[in-house]
């Protein structure tokens, strides 16, 4: 984005090092290989409290160019997305390849030039820009010089590297965005099974709380989809310094009042008399794998009228339904984690520009940065955005309408 961005506004002799054999992979494979492009946010308000860390940072940025202006700018570039329901937009096609030809068309029309199997070893600031070591496709390192400079590379530590060799610092990644396994295997027999909306509030062993809302995939480890993610992106520093141990509260009611639940147990023990309790939930969304397993979990015979259900039991059960308790003994499976939280700290930036406060020229994109955001397209937003920001930076500041690269 911050290539095509500066050369459609007239900078030439602008290259991208790809270490890879193919450009825009996770691009390729995310979102299931359909590619969550952005998100239906349009207020830049609202869309800044995605994002756990660089809320109040990326007000500005997103002032400029958000959700809207990628829609539209995706558009004139050939590419139309289509909202769900849940306000994630996706390429109208379903497939993320779409947006990579999208992208890599734009970035051959603009006269961007892309190297494959090419990636920066070494940067020095030097007289006028900055000095590369190079190595192509595992051959012996070149030298490159550029005028200006742009960090882009995602959660992989060679970025960061480089940037603290050039002077800035960073925040110490660790994951986010992941699935959570709880001890026991609690809930191992309901693998498969969805409900919309759950609470989930995670106690900390610092005394903290964390909460959200939302749908919830169970897992033959433990708890997954939009809810659970979102938790953990928020509580994604708290739950590293403590080693992935904590509580976690389950409101499967979504948030109903324990009084309506207690209505609601009452008025089928009147209307359901007859019924077994396996053959008549207390409403009709909550799954019926779900409420034999709480029932259960609770010593309640399913077989049971409702009419002979006793009122300790009735307690339990709104009990088992809206204050459930699971201990965490870690994230879900190795290398599922979809971001990272940590990077390159956002104050070290002019996020005007995502320029350099320290090294004039240098520029900073996208994950790299000390910036995540909870699923629904939003980390790809702030990719979007704070490359646009870059590409423009670079283009103003170019007043010869050329920077530099040369060997």
């Amino acid at each position: 984005m911050a290539a095509i961005i500066a050369a459609e506004a007239g900078v030439r002799d602008i290259h991208v090092l790809e270490a890879t054999a193919e450009p825009l992979q996770k691009v390729r494979i995310s979102g299931g290989g359909r590619c969550n492009v952005t998100h239906a946010c349009w207020d830049p308000r609202s869309l800044v409290g995605h994002y756990p860390r660089g809320q109040k940072a990326l007000r500005g940025p997103f002032a400029r160019f958000a959700c809207g202006d990628a829609v539209a700018w995706f558009a004139e570039h050939g590419l139309d997305l289509v909202e769900e329901a849940d306000g994630r937009l996706f390429p109208r096609s379903n497939r993320s390849s779409s947006v990579v030809t999208a992208l890599r068309q734009a970035a051959r029309r603009a006269g961007v030039t892309v190297h494959l199997g090419t990636s920066a070893q070494q940067v020095a600031r030097r007289e006028g820009g900055f000095a590369l070591q190079v190595r192509v496709s595992g051959a012996s390192t070149l030298p490159l010089l550029a005028e200006r400079l742009v960090l882009a590379t995602g959660g992989h530590p060679s970025g960061r590297r480089l940037a603290v060799s050039l002077g800035h610092t960073q925040v110490p990644p660790v994951p986010s965005l992941f699935t959570l396994a709880l001890e026991a295997q609690a809930l191992t027999s309901l693998a498969g099974v969805v409900m919309d909306p759950v609470q989930l509030t995670l106690e900390l062993p610092d005394g903290s709380r964390v909460q959200q809302d939302g749908p919830v995939l169970i897992t033959h480890w433990g708890l997954s989809g939009p809810a659970t993610l979102r938790l953990t992106a928020f509580a994604a520093r708290a739950l590293h310094a403590a080693r992935y141990r904590a509580q976690l509260l389950v409101d499967w009611t979504g948030g109903r009042p324990e009084q309506q639940l207690t209505a609601l147990l009452a008025a089928a023990r009147s209307d359901q008399a007859k019924r077994q309790l396996a053959n008549a939930r207390p409403w009709p969304e909550l799954s019926r794998r779900l409420w034999l397993h709480l029932l259960q979990s609770q010593g309640v015979d399913p077989a049971q009228r409702w009419a002979d259900l006793t009122r300790r039991n009735q307690q339990a059960l709104v009990q088992a339904l809206s204050r459930s308790r699971y201990g965490v003994r870690g994230r879900g499976p190795f290398g599922e984690e979809f971001v990272s939280a940590g990077g390159v700290p956002l104050d070290e930036l002019s996020t005007a520009r995502m320029e350099s406060r320290s090294v004039p020229g240098l520029y900073m994109a996208g994950e790299l940065l000390d910036v995540d955001g909870v699923t629904g397209g939003f980390n790809f937003q702030h990719c979007w955005t704070s490359g646009w920001l870059a590409g423009r930076a670079i283009a103003s500041a170019s007043q010869t309408g050329i920077c530099q690269f040369g060997i």
